[in-house]
């Protein structure tokens, strides 16, 4: 008996003595998954792009991320507040978080193509066999390899090149007039008159500004000119989620556009998952990039493009020019050109050895091979990736660098260019 006792009061401390063992234990040991898989790091001196992870984000973001981790939402309240939220931000009737601009071109067409009529969206991506409209006509020079996002809801892509083009090409089937705004000084149409036509002929009219801000007036500026829909990246220079974009315009169509988007489950965009963790990270990424002190931004990689600059360009047969892009990634961009003649490199051989060096460092279109540009996430024309393959010059932006950086950059260019010129 009093064996049985004693076993019985033994028992019944062992659940408390594993509950204190708990409420001191030592938080988990955080591991450095990159190093244990053995995955290359490098410093950024290329820009934001897609296939170099885009960007890192703010210290908030991460925080916001990790803190709601841990809590369960309902997605579609998640979506209405932070999509009210954001609408405030950048002047919109209504905005969504998607998972990158093209999504949200996707879903913003879907959204266009259904309206609110749930027999319409499970029938996508058959939308001329269903009785909807299923072409979207944009300008030649704006119809590059981003634009597949409308083919994914069934409809085809029409080219034109004048206004006369555009009034011939509309028609019944005419579901969305598209305007690419990189490319907008290459077409004969500009905004405005854009947007004049497809008033003209109640047709709604969308803007890709994937990777357009800087400057954050990019925001709102399309939005109040009266685009009905733009589509931005979050994981670019806003700092968000790489894997975040936004949706913003009509009410009508961001109302439509959620229809057809997750968590419904019958939709041509099931794919299409953005989790909370995303939607208020990019949320808070968007309210502190809309706040942020630019000026001062700006000047700081001015200033790092400078100790870049000041490091090569006394080097025989070097000559720097530092540019700003006129309509994306607008930021202070370094050239380093060289003769070859006394300076035994090329693009690509300068940046296998910054790539290949320790530390790692990505510049921008150094000479890439030119897949990378046909197929990459931020490709640029093939005529120019061509031109660029074999040429003595490599490019270098700021944006991306962080603290002290641009030292390492400008030490590891210096002596890469000086040892191949012999000097």
């Amino acid at each position: 008996m009093m064996k049985r006792r004693k076993l019985l009061k033994s028992l019944s401390v062992l659940p408390l003595a594993g509950t204190i063992g708990t409420l001191h234990a030592a938080p988990p040991k955080k591991r450095d998954v990159i190093k244990e898989l053995g995955i290359r790091t490098f410093i950024n001196a290329a820009g934001t792009l897609t296939y170099m992870s885009g960007c890192i984000m703010d210290e908030e973001v991460v925080a916001t991320i990790e803190h709601t981790s841990g809590h369960f939402c309902m997605i579609d309240e998640v979506q209405d507040k932070v999509g009210e939220k954001i609408a405030q931000l950048v002047h919109s009737e209504a905005a969504m978080v998607t998972c990158g601009a093209f999504s949200a071109m996707t879903l913003g067409l879907a959204g266009v193509l259904t309206g609110n009529d749930v027999r319409k969206v499970e029938q996508l991506p058959h939308p001329a066999e269903n009785g909807m409209k299923s072409e979207v006509i944009c300008q030649k020079s704006h119809n590059e390899r981003y634009n597949h996002a409308f083919l994914n809801t069934g409809c085809r892509v029409i080219e034109v090149e004048t206004v006369e083009d555009l009034e011939n090409a509309i028609s019944e089937k005419t579901a969305l007039l598209h305007f690419l705004n990189i490319t907008a000084n290459q077409g004969k149409i500009k905004h405005e008159e854009w947007i004049a036509l497809g008033k003209k002929h109640n047709i709604p009219t969308s803007i890709d500004i994937a990777a357009d801000v800087p400057p954050v007036s990019n925001l709102w500026k399309f939005n109040n000119m009266g685009f009905d829909m733009v589509f931005i990246s979050g994981g670019k220079a806003i700092r968000g989620p790489q894997s975040a974009g936004i949706l913003m315009g009509k009410k009508n169509i961001i109302t439509a556009a959620r229809l057809n988007a997750p968590p419904r489950g019958f939709t041509v965009a099931r794919g299409h998952k953005v989790n909370k963790e995303e939607i208020l990270g990019m949320y808070v990424a968007l309210e502190k990039f809309v706040s942020a002190d630019h000026d001062k931004e700006w000047k700081m990689w001015e200033r790092k493009i400078a100790v870049i600059e000041n490091a090569v360009k006394s080097i025989p047969g070097i000559s720097t020019k530092i540019t700003i892009p006129e309509l994306g990634n607008i930021t202070p961009t370094l050239t380093v050109a060289w003769d070859d003649k006394l300076i035994r490199l090329t693009g690509r051989q300068l940046r296998d050895k910054l790539r290949f060096g320790n530390p790692s460092i990505e510049a921008g279109f150094s000479g890439l091979p030119l897949y990378h540009y046909q197929a990459g996430s931020d490709s640029v024309d093939p005529a120019v990736a061509e031109t660029l393959k074999g040429g003595n010059l490599i490019r270098l932006t700021a944006w991306m660098l962080q603290p002290g950086e641009e030292k390492i950059v400008a030490d590891r260019l210096k002596e890469e260019l000086t040892a191949a010129s012999g000097s």
